[in-house]
């Protein structure tokens, strides 16, 4: 699927999400069927050498850099298991805390995460995650990572729904205050099991929720990094190494280069990035385009960033295509502190 045609499709999708549309296929009914079938058989493997356990990463990270006039940084993780770092067995090579620590080392500032991320989880239940990050108005997260889609893509959820629930999801967060990045859809054609060739339907529907995703994203105000087949060439060239125990979540050398690929965007998105970077570099092939067009590049190609740039133009909405500079993230040497927090990263079935 071409780019203009991919813009078309996620164009329709996001449009039937904001106005209430209905399901619009991803692919035909049989051949999803086969899709679910391989996945599925892909998923019954989840757990093997982790148990479904999620490291529980909650806590303070960079207290080093504690200072006392200067409150930590509230960076909350929404969405499924990818979020919540199912596949690892420590804390410290979650998504989360690495991009905690990370964040800590850039803004010299303490963190404090907070995960309510759900494995399993489709976009309806960012609904009742959302409910649980805004429950207490005192401590609204300075900003939230969302990733979500692979399992509306594999449970067949239509795109219009699963767009119109993250939407929203974001439309709260930014009412809240707080600032929000998403990283779409990733590319089920890099799960090991999954043959061609399902393996091709499987990154086609993948990036058109993934298109869909940033253009109800950067309507409400949000970012967006496409995660796509950032994983791919590694998964093909050493897919023992990148996929965890399961052979479908990432391992810990996985999450951290989804992690290097976030983590310009949080900073930047807090006003902590280098403002010559935030300039269009053409170099980089960066700069302004209509919203739907800037989406479809994103998700043919991972680790692009899209945000909101200008209200309207004679094509619709236009957006910021970035491609940053990623920053290296490493695991916190030591585990963090839990004194200031409650609550653990949410569990549930893979």
């Amino acid at each position: 699927m071409t780019s203009m045609s991919r813009a078309r499709v996620a164009r329709r999708i996001a449009a039937g999400a904001a106005f209430g549309g209905g399901g619009i296929g991803l692919a035909g009914a049989a051949t999803v069927g086969l899709l679910l079938a391989e996945v599925h058989m892909a998923r019954r493997h989840v757990g093997n050498g982790t148990s479904g356990r999620v490291p529980v990463a909650d806590g303070l990270y960079g207290t080093a850099y504690t200072a006392p006039d200067e409150q930590p940084l509230r960076l909350t993780m929404l969405g499924d298991s990818t979020a919540a770092g199912q596949g690892v067995h420590r804390a410290g090579q979650t998504p989360g805390a690495l991009l905690a620590s990370g964040l800590a080392a850039v803004a010299e500032r303490p963190v404090e995460l907070h995960n309510v991320a759900l494995p399993g989880a489709m976009s309806d239940d960012l609904d009742r995650q959302v409910a649980l990050v805004l429950a207490n108005p005192a401590r609204t997260p300075d900003v939230c990572v969302i990733m979500i889609g692979a399992n509306d893509v594999t449970h067949r959820m239509p795109p219009t729904r699963s767009v119109r629930h993250l939407s929203s999801t974001v439309r709260r967060l930014r009412t809240a205050g707080a600032e929000v990045v998403v990283g779409t859809c990733p590319d089920l054609g890099t799960v090991e099991r999954v043959q061609q060739p399902l393996r091709w339907l499987a990154r086609r529907s993948s990036r058109q929720l993934a298109a869909a995703q940033t253009i109800g994203t950067v309507e409400q105000g949000g970012r967006t990094v496409s995660l796509g087949d950032l994983l791919g060439p590694e998964f093909e060239a050493n897919p023992r190494e990148l996929f965890g125990p399961d052979n479908y979540h990432p391992s810990a050398e996985g999450y951290a280069t989804a992690a290097m690929a976030v983590l310009p965007t949080v900073c930047a998105t807090l006003g902590l990035w280098p403002a010559d970077e935030e300039r269009p570099d053409v170099s980089r092939r960066e700069g302004f385009l209509p919203v739907a067009r800037a989406a479809a590049e994103a998700a043919s190609e991972a680790g692009t960033e899209v945000t909101a740039a200008m209200p309207t133009g004679p094509r619709g909405p236009w957006a910021l295509l970035k491609r940053r500079r990623r920053r290296r993230v490493q695991e916190p040497e030591t585990a963090p502190s839990r004194t200031r927090l409650s609550g653990g990263a949410a569990s549930g079935g893979a």
